[in-house]
């Protein structure tokens, strides 16, 4: 007869409100939805942001400016269009390059790093 009394005096009624939300589905979802803010905070919003600042870098070539392709190749802007740049890569070679494809744009005034160290 005791261990019947135990078993009823432990049964409690399921919290109302959000307690009852947070000891039931809400176990699943709070969580997920931490790790979406989280992984919203640390992977994509800088992402934007970067893809924002080259939109903006891109749009402000002007010639004479030193850009680098994401080939690898570097050379001057010797025009620019609304989409395209004509890009010297070599004297008296130009080739015709997407905007969109300038990795990283060096102005004329950057200095040039040495291929070797002078003694």
């Amino acid at each position: 007869m005791i261990g019947h009394h135990a078993l009823v005096l432990a049964q409690v009624a399921p919290a109302a409100g959000l307690q009852g939300f947070l000891a039931g589905p809400g176990q699943v979802f709070v969580p997920l939805i931490g790790m979406m803010l989280i992984f919203y905070f640390l992977v994509l919003r800088p992402q934007q942001q970067r893809a924002k600042d080259h939109v903006a870098r891109v749009g402000a070539i002007k010639r004479g400016d030193m850009v680098v392709l994401s080939s690898g190749l570097i050379g001057k802007v010797v025009r620019v269009e609304d989409t395209e740049l004509g890009v010297e890569v070599a004297q008296n070679v130009t080739v015709k390059v997407i905007k969109s494809m300038v990795h990283e744009i060096r102005t004329r005034g950057e200095p040039a790093a040495a291929n070797d160290a002078k003694s």
